[in-house]
């Protein structure tokens, strides 16, 4: 029988850790939620952050961020933050390796050519982890769900909105009948009273959340039309209001996220709905 006293044992790194996080979210006490959700939203801030600016940041007290490195087993907030500062050098090693090697072979290169450099590298991982990151048992009931509605609403804003404005194109391309919400004329909110279960929706919003984009899903699942959506954290508001949901984390260059994996995410589901469609 396992004793109660015993000490948990720190995660070793931070694959590790936030499986452990989305393993428990359901049992963590709300303020630790809270950090939670902010930590695997702001992992660089973690870093490089101090616990007094992390708290502010993430509107907790200091101490609440040593209760929820405790928690996980960390004697204190240091050793947990020791873990984000690992996958900072993991993350950017690759790149710096690249560019001494460009280096050593004797490319001089200036800094607009380091800049594409870097934004490419961030694609090729974004889209390295994508295959990973999507479960194909849950795009297969996200296709067959949204293949069957009679009108698909795409719902986004700012960064994710040329996703669902590239997607309305292909879907007129394919014959497939869809929204696009987010029209010039302010009539997103007349449009979305149209829609009845016998409809679907396709929401997505990164950190920061787009507050207009999670309240019209919440209210669109509320009225029994399913949701699916595309966010990036199981701590986004559309991952609550979604009969399926998808976390896609784009790698990001100097702080800077392209959409590389989510529009190749959102061609292969649009592609796989008309192909559904087709078949009947």
């Amino acid at each position: 029988m396992p004793d109660p006293n015993a000490k948990v044992q720190p995660p070793q790194d931070f694959d590790t850790l936030r499986a452990a996080i989305l393993e428990r979210r359901a049992e963590l006490p709300k303020r630790l939620t809270q950090v939670a959700a902010y930590a695997l939203d702001n992992p660089d801030e973690i870093a490089f952050g101090t616990a007094a600016s992390i708290a502010i940041s993430a509107d907790v007290q200091p101490s609440t961020l040593v209760r929820f490195a405790q928690h996980f087993g960390f004697d204190g907030f240091s050793g947990l933050q020791l873990l984000f500062r690992a996958r900072l050098r993991e993350r950017t090693s690759s790149y710096e390796e690249r560019l001494r090697s460009l280096e050593n072979g004797g490319e001089a290169l200036a800094e607009s050519t380091n800049i594409f450099n870097g934004f490419v590298s961030a694609a090729h991982r974004s889209l390295d982890a994508l295959s990973a990151a999507v479960d194909p048992e849950a795009f297969d009931r996200a296709v067959n769900l949204l293949a069957k509605a009679d009108t698909i609403y795409l719902v986004a804003k700012r960064r994710s909105y040329p996703i669902s404005s590239y997607m309305a194109y292909a879907f007129g391309k394919l014959r497939v009948k869809c929204q696009l919400v987010g029209t010039a004329a302010g009539i997103d909110d007349d449009l979305l009273a149209m829609a009845t279960p016998k409809d679907a929706v396709f929401a997505v919003s990164f950190s920061p959340y787009a507050s207009e984009s999670a309240t019209q899903a919440r209210t669109l699942s509320a009225r029994g039309i399913p949701v699916v959506s595309l966010t990036d954290s199981s701590f986004s508001p559309l991952a609550e209001c979604s009969r399926v949901w998808f976390e896609v984390v784009e790698a990001d260059h100097a702080g800077f996220r392209s959409l590389s994996a989510s529009m190749a995410f959102a061609m292969a589901l649009t592609v796989s709905i008309a192909e559904a469609r087709r078949r009947g």
